[in-house]
């Protein structure tokens, strides 16, 4: 163990680095200066409250058995327009609007959970891996573009507020 007192702080700059933090910190009160400090350490939060994994992995099960009563056109059009929504996200980070970036994780795992769906109902049917990926270019080829439905809704917002503009 190392001897510290608060009389002499060069011993602090004898530490191993993994005692060194911040140029400085609080050690019972009483403040030390050297070229190294200690870290203040915390111990684990018992307050912690373990319902909300359960909670995320409720609405993950969910999610899923909501996924799986749709038929296969139904998660392809969806997954068109989430791609479409994702990239309609990234034009307002690039123009740095506002926009929630947790809802960038939220669609790509939705996306990958739909295409996993996808590919289940396809090892169900025995469709192996190189005609799955044939069937999916093909796909992906006769994707017509549309407006997502994030724009769709961004359109008729300003429409709205156009029409409110001549009515005054």
């Amino acid at each position: 163990m190392f001897n510290l007192s608060v009389a002499s702080p060069s011993t602090i700059s004898c530490l191993p680095k993994a005692f060194c933090g911040n140029s400085k910190s609080s050690f019972n009160g009483v403040q030390l200066r050297g070229t190294c400090s200690f870290q203040s350490f915390s111990p684990i939060k018992l307050s912690r409250r373990p319902s909300s994994s359960i909670v995320m992995m409720a609405n993950r099960d969910e999610e899923l058995k909501e996924i799986r009563d749709k038929t296969t056109e139904q998660i392809n059009e969806e997954i068109v327009d989430l791609k479409g929504d994702l990239l309609m996200l990234r034009f307002q980070k690039s123009a740095r609007n506002e926009f929630k970036a947790s809802e960038f994780r939220r669609m790509r795992k939705r996306i990958a959970r739909m295409l996993t769906v996808k590919r289940e109902r396809e090892i169900e049917e025995g469709i192996g891996k190189r005609l799955s990926r044939k069937l999916d270019r093909k796909w992906k080829k006769s994707i017509v573009v549309k407006a997502s439905p994030g724009l769709i809704k961004i359109r008729e917002q300003e429409a709205a507020e156009a029409a409110e503009k001549a009515d005054s």
